[in-house]
């Protein structure tokens, strides 16, 4: 549906309460989605342990793609919002030192130090960080959250999205050539039939690594819901309606800004690193960007296409914009639909020409370095159209984060 279908919505004038407390049913019913896909998820990861084959396989990992469609128009609402900055490193903090987790290359390159590297919680029952001595012998979600950056290093994650991204793709050792990791379908065959060993605990862990993802989507979906009480919503929308506003503009620029532009983008372009990928082995990185930036989009227009395929539409940013200034409002419209369109352009490379994200930033690749930075140059234009908008709606000095980067 059109911003133009959904503006009859703003017929009658819209306040700044309403928009704020439609943010916030945007956020649950987008937890929800991602608790949704997450459980379908671990439905898919128990079919192929128990009947693993290239097909359970390729099923579980189909679910993975369909989860990280939901899952990234969430981190709209991290930047700003303390109860999911705090909590979403278990989730989906990157890049990872996977030598953590599993078997590697042995020219695997890791982070310098980082004494956790190469521990393989799959294949040893204790493991030793520096000073750290831990009994590795039962896998568990409660095992694998405590591991999460032993000896002190950021790099060492052990959950979330990329753990289980790890697991089901295996290392992408392809560099900035085509093809994403090739994990074979007997890693998770118990007896004979395994291969690279240890299928056992190697089981164990994607399964604790499921279930630790749904238990953290669930406990999230709760802070966001009407129906329970005590929670992050309920203290959100007590505090003004100005203070909301901020949260949001916020967000929606440091993901605009520092994060998508910054950390995801710029950092891989200039290092023409495929480590700093996000969605490094399953290549999945296009669609990753593009969700991020769809997050955007969504609190802006205050349109939310449900994973049922139902639309949740309500007061928005744009409406409050377009009662004051009818021309700002469509030329900031107009740029976040550049924007869309900017970043859509590395999905389109990847499933129309096969050129995904690892070979847009290759050293050396012209166009596809053009590509990269297209996308980079309009989130730093649609990051100034949000701070033109919170000037239009009443918030000042808004600087939005940069994660140190210059632009």
């Amino acid at each position: 549906m059109s911003l133009a279908s959904a503006s009859a919505l703003a017929q009658t004038k819209v306040t700044q309460d309403q928009v704020v407390e439609h943010y916030a049913d945007i956020a649950h019913a987008v937890y929800q989605d991602s608790r949704i896909t997450a459980e379908e998820l671990q439905k898919k990861i128990d079919a192929l342990v128990a009947a693993p084959s290239d097909q359970t396989l390729n099923d579980a990992k189909q679910a993975w793609l369909h989860a990280r469609v939901f899952y990234q128009q969430s981190e709209v609402f991290r930047f700003g919002n303390p109860v999911v900055d705090d909590w979403e490193g278990q989730l989906n903090a990157w890049p990872l030192d996977e030598g953590l987790i599993d078997y590697v290359a042995a020219d695997y390159q890791h982070e310098l130090g980082n004494e956790g590297a190469v521990a393989n919680i799959v294949a040893n029952t204790e493991i030793q960080v520096g000073n750290q001595k831990v009994d590795t012998s039962k896998i568990t979600p409660e095992l694998i959250a405590d591991l999460n950056e032993i000896g002190g290093s950021e790099a060492n994650v052990g959950t979330g999205y990329h753990a289980i991204e790890f697991l089901l793709w295996g290392q992408d050792l392809n560099g900035t050539n085509a093809g994403a990791g090739q994990r074979p379908y007997t890693d998770f065959v118990v007896g004979d039939a395994c291969t690279n060993d240890n299928c056992d605990r190697r089981i164990e862990y994607i399964q604790a690594a499921a279930q630790l993802l749904v238990n953290d989507l669930e406990w999230m979906e709760k802070q966001w819901s009407s129906d329970t009480s005590n929670n992050y919503r309920q203290t959100f929308l007590a505090d003004s309606s100005t203070n909301g506003m901020r949260k949001m503009l916020f967000g929606m620029g440091s993901l605009s800004l520092g994060e998508l532009a910054g950390e995801r983008m710029k950092v891989a372009l200039e290092a023409g690193s495929t480590e700093d990928e996000h969605d490094c082995f399953s290549d999945n990185t296009h669609n990753s960007h593009y969700y991020n930036e769809q997050g955007i989009y969504n609190v802006y227009t205050g349109l939310y296409k449900r994973e049922d395929g139902t639309l949740l539409q309500g007061p928005s940013l744009h409406d409050l914009v377009a009662q004051s200034d009818k021309d700002s409002a469509f030329e900031i419209q107009k740029q976040f639909d550049v924007t869309r369109y900017e970043v859509r352009q590395l999905v389109y490379s990847a499933e129309k020409q096969g050129v995904y994200f690892d070979q847009l930033i290759a050293t050396g690749n012209t166009e596809g370095n053009e590509l990269v930075n297209s996308s980079i140059d309009a989130l730093v234009a649609q990051t100034g159209a949000i701070e033109r908008t919170a000037s239009i709606v009443g918030i000042d000095s808004l600087n939005p984060d940069t994660a140190d980067h210059e632009f």
